[in-house]
């Protein structure tokens, strides 16, 4: 799942195991496993540079402008983003495959396609898409805004805002998401051979490039796109429909009472999203049910009797948006719940990673053993033939080093006169420690496939904040340092997953390098222009209550109020509150681990648990309904289920998350919907009958 901080989710690592049964085989088990590679055996492996193909770069920003669209619809929503590995890898591979196909009939097919050039493309799609989340559009960049600051007026001064602009965010963006490229290219081999570091999601993904170039595969690929194609149209067509019935506020099938009123006024109904179907189909189903439980507990149980308390425990005069209120209990809670469980994490895969490192080195044995009789390490005919290849081509040292220190300091330069408030020091000790930090990240990720890049933008929030003072716009310096580190951390942790992933289908390190770079520079233009066009289609983006809340802005400008100002502030018991809830999220975590995996899926998570308590369960609700359609499906067939499942999923998102593209082009361009279809009490309908009639 991509949630926010999120776990990758791809087919093959939906229940999050680290193929702890593959490592546990024995060597006969291992010996009869059939060789991948032999399948390949006699196709020519291409030079690096013919590996990176005008038409794969063409494809990728195709591909890069579509997926840019889906995860930024998705940042201004909820903040829960799925794993579009799948997706990519189907989509580059057909779009490639219809490509050479025309030119082979033609005559004109100078190179064909390989699974090389499909992991460029895969490669290329992920970096681009992914600066739509990493660049803080829904979360520390957008919490910097006027929209986001309002919001929370006594705390907005001038030197802690800043308006959203086309220019300064692109450039930005270029001076910040390169550095974590540069960070862990030395520690390639480290990573991807000595400790031989599973990274699920690079290893299931290579798993499904290899799978397409294979005769059957490329069979079943062929029967996935048709699937995602009808979903895509289907989800494209319903998206249209829905738009027609939106003339107003609250108006349309999103705003559908499904449970009755007093149920849609607590948040819970079901709003015919085809996109969080399609994501609940994706995600796990502990992560869904963990949704609904939070979505349950907080506005079925807590705001309800918190509400009652108005007068006594805050002033009945309050606005609704005031987080002196009802609001602040919302928001705190769920910024306690997930620093506990940020936090809980953070010392877990730290843990983990030290004791890695210290088993490494200390008693010289690998994170994933395949010891011969004798003790030695033996290899297998696929392990040998994707080592050769992986230290082929090789990336000189000095050549990363000198590009971290190089970006360093431009960056150091350029920094300070985006942000004033963000001084040349503050950056010089961020880049310093980034490495550090991006290392524990990248080795985390290997070995439990979590990236915990939003926890350490909260950290860099806090100290960067509380450094800089709220005299001297902490609460901004606060939010650009969330960035900065934000970017390096998560950066290094995705090139990582893309060096397993050209491991195993012997894509050159060289070849996965230069994509990520073109990727990320699609990305750092990209990305600032869909939201662009977010932000000047949908006047009410970032309004609580509205289609696009972006309940993240909201989340991280009050950590970096936190950060600076403490929590004084806070109405009366919720800081008790925050207490109870950052120990439980805690504590849940623990039971989780130590109960094991078999009784952990029926324990909810808690940041999971924590997402509804500001937006609601509206999108719980369409999550679970995709889990109950898989569950069905899987139940009737489940061999159809597996396979087609993410085609479905992955076609239920892109089509409605394409939508968004025309429906703003038409805000743009001042044209409405022509009916508003709104649901009313019987009570409220007399009265505008009567209304009208008079």
């Amino acid at each position: 799942m991509a949630a926010e901080p999120h776990r990758r989710v791809v087919a093959g690592d939906v229940d999050g195991t680290n193929n702890d049964e593959t490592l546990a085989m024995s060597n006969d088990e291992q010996q009869e496993e059939p060789s991948i590679e032999k399948g390949f055996e006699g196709k020519s492996v291409p030079t690096w540079q013919k590996q990176i193909t005008v038409r794969a770069i063409l494809v990728s920003l195709l591909l890069s402008v579509l997926f840019s669209f889906i995860v930024m619809k998705l940042n201004l929503t909820t903040g829960i983003i799925p794993s579009l590995n799948v997706s990519a890898g189907l989509l580059g591979f057909f779009f490639v495959k219809t490509w050479t196909k025309l030119l082979s009939k033609s005559g004109f097919l100078i190179q064909p396609f390989t699974r090389q050039e499909n992991t460029v493309i895969q490669t290329c799609v992920v970096a681009a898409s992914g600066i739509a989340f990493s660049g803080g559009f829904g979360s520390y960049l957008f919490a910097m805004s006027p929209t986001v600051a309002k919001q929370i007026p006594d705390e907005a001064g001038a030197m802690d805002v800043k308006s959203p602009g086309v220019g300064w965010m692109i450039a930005f963006l270029f001076v910040v998401s390169f550095l974590g490229l540069f960070s862990v290219v030395p520690l390639r081999k480290i990573m991807v051979i000595d400790f031989r570091l599973t990274y699920p999601s690079g290893t299931a993904t290579a798993h499904l490039i290899n799978s397409f170039h294979t005769t059957e595969g490329a069979k079943l690929a062929k029967k996935q796109v048709r699937a995602l194609g009808k979903f895509f149209s289907f989800s494209f067509l319903w998206g249209i429909f829905q738009w027609f019935f939106t003339a107003g506020d609250a108006c349309g099938f999103a705003s559908f009472p499904t449970f009755g009123l007093e149920a849609y006024q607590r948040m819970f109904y079901f709003d015919f999203s085809a996109t969080y179907v399609g994501v609940g189909m994706i995600c796990p189903y502990i992560i869904n049910i963990s949704l609904l439980v939070g979505g349950i507990l907080s506005w079925g149980v807590m705001w309800p009797l918190i509400d009652a308390k108005k007068g006594d425990w805050y002033s009945a005069d309050l606005k609704q948006s005031s987080l002196h209120g009802l609001q602040g209990y919302k928001v705190f809670i769920a910024i306690a719940m997930i620093l506990g469980d940020g936090l809980y994490n953070f010392v877990k895969i730290l843990g983990r990673t030290l004791w890695g490192l210290y088993n490494q080195f200390a008693t010289n044995e690998s994170v994933a053993p395949s010891n011969g009789p004798n003790g030695a390490l033996t290899l297998s005919y696929d392990d040998k033939r994707r080592t050769e290849f992986f230290l082929k081509d090789q990336i000189p040292s000095w050549f990363a080093i000198a590009g971290y220190v190089i970006i360093a300091i431009i960056s150091t330069i350029a920094l300070p006169h985006i942000f004033h408030q963000l001084k040349w020091y503050h950056i010089i000790c961020i880049y310093l420690i980034a490495p550090v930090l991006a290392f524990c990240n990248a080795y985390g990720c290997g070995l439990t496939d979590w990236s915990l890049a939003s926890t350490y933008g909260k950290l860099a929030i806090f100290t960067i904040g509380a450094w800089a003072g709220a005299s001297n716009g902490g609460v901004l310096a606060g939010l650009a340092a969330c960035g900065v580190m934000m970017n390096i951390v998560s950066t290094a942790s995705d090139l990582m997953q893309d060096f397993k992933t050209g491991y195993m289908t012997l894509a050159s390190p060289k070849s996965m390098f230069v994509s990520q770079v073109i990727g990320t520079i699609m990305g750092c233009v990209i990305s600032p222009c869909v939201f662009w066009l977010f932000y000047h289609a949908f006047g009410t983006l970032g309004e609580p209550g509205s289609a696009y809340p972006a309940p993240y802005a909201l989340v991280y400008r009050n950590m970096a109020i936190l950060g600076v100002d403490g929590v004084s502030a806070l109405p009366k018991n919720c800081l008790v509150l925050c207490y109870v809830f950052f120990a439980a999220a805690i504590i849940i975590n623990f039971i989780r681990d130590v109960v094991g995996d078999k009784y952990s899926q029926f324990i909810p998570v808690p940041m999971a648990m924590a997402i509804p308590f500001y937006i609601g369960s509206y999108f719980a609700i369409d999550m679970c309904v995709g889990s109950l359609i898989l569950f069905v499906w899987q139940k009737l067939d489940r061999a159809k289920a597996d396979a087609f499942g993410p085609a479905v999923a992955s076609g239920l998102i892109c089509g409605d998350g394409i939508w968004s593209l025309p429906s703003s082009f038409l805000a743009l361009g001042g044209v409405q919907p022509p009916i508003c279809m709104k649901f009313l009490s019987r009570s409220s309908n007399a009265k505008v009958d009567a209304f009208l009639g008079s």
